[in-house]
């Protein structure tokens, strides 16, 4: 019996650099461009699978990103995150087979791209005060949902955690830790829904050796890099981020 594995080189092709851009994001730019990562692979395969294939994956960077990271995180804010990011997950899980998938990721754009567009017409003072803590709930709560769907929660939690102008390093930490609780979260929920068969196991193993080449780019680059520079590329990503997750929707 062959090894139940992805064979399709359109899938390697679009699959490898999308990984790769994962982790870069999951060290070093708080999933400014990490969210992209499922919207290429459906080029090639179904949202949910390609949700399902990254799991291991995400596992090992979310390991890599806390360990180079452990020392920076803002404790205070991870346990007001958490509990809400860990809500957004049950919501995801119960209405998982109701939702469609694309149609979530839609409107995750067109979220980010609202937030983007008052960011741009009215930007922040430097005497501005940080955002209700109710709103961090809400943002936090969809962004554990999204993640869920469709391991798109950066765009809806960097929209909160944005405006708190964290120094990059400790931004980078805190997004670390509180993405390896998120996407611990998913696996029980993952494997009673039926996503986590063999096949995509299988496939996750082959491209699990590009995960630490992601991250230490990530990780050197969030160490060196200035802030003004670090929140332009945080808004880049989310700026293509947005555009994708509603061209798929669209279409």
């Amino acid at each position: 019996m062959p090894f139940p594995l992805i064979a399709d080189p359109y899938f390697y092709a679009v699959t490898i650099p999308a990984v790769l851009l994962l982790g870069v994001s999951k060290s070093g730019f708080g999933a400014g461009f990490g969210s992209l990562a499922v919207p290429v692979m459906a080029l090639a395969v179904t949202v949910p699978q390609a949700a399902a294939i990254l799991m291991p994956v995400l596992l090992v960077m979310d390991v890599m990103g806390m360990a180079a990271f452990r020392k920076d995180l803002d404790l205070r804010l991870l346990r007001f995150l958490l509990p809400f990011g860990l809500l957004g997950i049950v919501v995801g899980a119960l209405l998982f087979k109701v939702l469609d998938a694309h149609t979530v990721a839609g409107v995750v754009g067109v979220f980010t791209l609202l937030f983007l567009a008052q960011r741009l017409l009215f930007p922040p003072q430097p005497d501005s005060a940080p955002p209700p803590r109710w709103l961090g709930a809400i943002l936090t709560t969809t962004s554990g949902f999204t993640s869920f769907i469709a391991h798109a929660g950066g765009p809806p939690i960097n929209a909160y955690m944005i405006p708190l102008r964290l120094p990059p390093i400790r931004f980078t930490a805190t997004m670390a830790f509180f993405f390896f609780f998120i996407n611990l979260s998913k696996w029980l929920p993952y494997a009673w829904l039926g996503l986590l068969d063999m096949r995509n196991l299988a496939t996750s193993l082959v491209l699990l050796p590009l995960a630490p080449v992601g991250v230490m780019i990530g990780v050197r680059m969030a160490r060196r890099i200035r802030p003004q520079l670090f929140y332009r590329l945080v808004y880049t990503g989310m700026f293509l981020t947005g555009i994708k997750l509603v061209w798929d929707a669209w279409h």
